[in-house]
């Protein structure tokens, strides 16, 4: 008989380190990344270089599309084409609005929902974005802008950069106000490496994408700008270059020139804003079939492109033609209004892509049909080449709303300071014009339509999300309506509670019962029905804070009931003003503290 082993028990196998280092390495690393300002900037540049790439693909992309259809007379851009049958700049266009409709017809079945760019992620969802929406938006603007339709690439851009950002960001865990900045940081990258202007990407950041600046997010956004253009030079890759050439200074009258210039720009891009919803309704309504109407769009497309090339694509070679050569004041207006109905029709008709590039190049026309006036009113001759540089600036900020991107992308482009300092004038009369007769930019102004109240990407989502259903209590003490006034007492003596919510025999919200009040010595009503108060007042669960102390404003009051719909009337609990006071006040002084770089 053998006899029993008396050795201990064996211990329990740990995990071997070899097992637990890789999981505690990850986990070091999202608590280096989520606990300072060093981490944010690391991924600041990951997400540049990776805004950069993906900047020069598509550009390449679209290049690669134009030079195919088009043939080599596009080397130059496809808004200087020569030599191209007349018959491809009519017809590629539609061909091209007919291969988008059937790739919408694709996306509307597999993903049904609008997709949320940049702006609306940071305002809305804290910065939350799908990195399928940028990979649609990326192919759906590839796809317009290579078939000749006037639109820019930029919206793709910005897209796939903040798609990029946001994956990342919510991959490692990061705080909503960190990851805002990660996606400005994306959009930042994108539109530096579009320009290869640094600081025009990070204020473009700034001003559209996270709607406010802070220092505590300024070394991210310039690292992803800057990492994104030397990626982009890195790889020879050339995307929309703004190159003026030598700009004069201008003189006092030029400083009174840009003024007007500046007014006149808001007054077009105006226009121009109203002109693309016009004719989107026209559409609508005279196509009613959706696919098919980029393919007519392009057919108009391809109609101006007949009367000048610069009705093709974003308008990088009509920019830089008009930059480097004098033309007569005839042939600048002509293509003015040929690209300004070029770009309203390809939007309207639902091409997908921006107005960015489109606003540089009919500012810049714009500056350089308004250059030929002094002359005519008895002032000095004013240099074209400076008044386009202006309203080029001027009618990027009336459009996109970013003055200070605008700018900048002035400065960056021309390398004088002198002239900056008229650009600066220009557009912030040109931005105030803007808001003051219209209120929106370009990307606020198709929220608007879509029935958004945004106007910035400035952080509202939280606000939306600090709804009624989330603050009120649900244990509400309740009784009959009919309820005897003795029996009331009875049950609900001094001090127990301060109200009590009535119901009618259908279970109903009736109205409000003061405990104060039913135990008054000169309340000698038989039941509690003349105590009601605020029959017709109640809260609804979808009601934000905002909302819902405009409520309590409008009755002042301190308590009201719940109820689950306006039509149900059912009680489902009850919120105090100064709980919602003090939760609103925490939430403020939160995103505050986000925005210094506290949090």
């Amino acid at each position: 008989m053998t006899p029993p082993d008396s050795s201990p028990p064996p211990e329990p196998t740990p995990l071997s380190e070899a097992s637990t280092a890789p999981i505690g390495r990850v986990a070091a690393f999202r608590a280096w990344i989520r606990g300072g300002e060093l981490g944010l900037v690391f991924l600041a540049v990951i997400t540049g270089i990776a805004a950069g790439l993906l900047a020069t693909a598509m550009s390449a992309a679209a290049r690669g599309l134009h030079l195919l259809l088009f043939g080599q007379g596009v080397a130059h851009g496809v808004s200087l084409a020569r030599g191209v049958d007349p018959l491809q700049l009519l017809l590629i266009p539609a061909l091209g609005g007919l291969l988008l409709g059937v790739v919408n017809m694709g996306i509307a079945r597999w993903r049904p929902r609008q997709p949320v760019d940049p702006i609306e992620a940071n305002a809305l969802f804290g910065g939350r974005m799908s990195l399928w929406d940028g990979a649609v938006v990326a192919v759906q603007n590839i796809i317009s802008n290579g078939f000749g339709a006037s639109v820019g690439l930029e919206a793709g851009y910005t897209q796939v950069g903040g798609g990029v950002a946001s994956r990342l960001g919510r991959k490692l865990g990061l705080r909503r106000g960190d990851l805002r900045v990660l996606v400005g940081c994306g959009a930042a990258g994108a539109i530096a490496a579009a320009f290869d202007a640094p600081l025009t990407g990070a204020f473009y950041a700034f001003e559209l994408v996270i709607g406010t600046y802070a220092i505590a997010s300024l070394a991210p956004v310039v690292a992803s700008a800057v990492a994104a253009i030397l990626t982009t030079r890195l790889l020879s890759g050339q995307t929309y270059l703004v190159q003026p050439g030598g700009v004069p200074s201008p003189a006092w009258d030029g400083y009174l020139l840009a003024l007007a210039l500046g007014v006149l720009c808001a007054l077009a891009a105006i226009a121009l804003m109203r002109g693309v919803t016009m004719i989107e309704n026209a559409f609508k309504t005279g196509v009613p079939w959706a696919p098919l109407r980029p393919a007519v769009g392009g057919l108009g497309v391809g109609v101006l492109a007949l009367l000048s090339p610069g009705a093709l694509s974003a308008g990088h070679g009509a920019l830089h033609y008009a930059f480097s050569t004098e033309g007569p004041l005839r042939a600048a207006l002509l293509l003015l209004v040929v690209k300004a109905a070029a770009s309203a029709l390809s939007l309207g008709a639902g091409f997908r892509g921006g107005l960015f590039f489109a606003s540089l190049l009919m500012g810049a026309l714009l500056g350089k049909i308004f250059a030929a006036l002094p002359p005519e009113i008895g002032l000095h001759a004013v240099d074209p080449l400076f008044l386009a540089v202006v309203g080029m600036s001027a009618f990027g900020t009336a459009v996109i709303g970013a003055p200070l991107a605008m700018t900048f992308l002035a400065l960056e482009s021309t390398g004088n300071f002198a002239v900056a300092g008229a650009v600066l004038t220009a557009v912030a009369v040109s931005g105030l014009v803007v808001r003051r007769t219209f209120g929106y930019s370009f990307a606020t102004w198709r929220f608007h339509l879509r029935g958004e109240t945004i106007r910035s990407a400035h952080d509202v989502g939280w606000l939306r999300d600090l709804t009624v259903g989330k603050l009120m209590r649900r244990d509400v003490r309740t009784v009959r309506f009919d309820t005897k006034l003795a029996s009331f007492r009875r049950d609900f003596p001094l001090g127990s509670t301060e109200r009590v919510i009535a119901l009618d025999e259908a279970g109903r919200y009736a109205g409000v019962v003061l405990v104060i009040e039913a135990h008054a010595p000169e309340t000698t009503a038989e039941t509690i029905v003349p105590l009601l108060k605020l029959k017709d007042v109640a809260l609804l669960p979808a009601m934000n804070a905002k909302e819902a102390m405009a409520v309590f404003d409008s009755v002042e009051v301190e308590a009201l009931a719940v109820l689950d719909g306006a039509e149900s009337r059912k009680v489902i609990g009850s919120l105090t003003a100064s709980h919602v006071l003090r939760r609103y006040g925490e939430e403020i002084d939160k995103r505050r503290q986000e925005e210094v770089g506290l949090s």
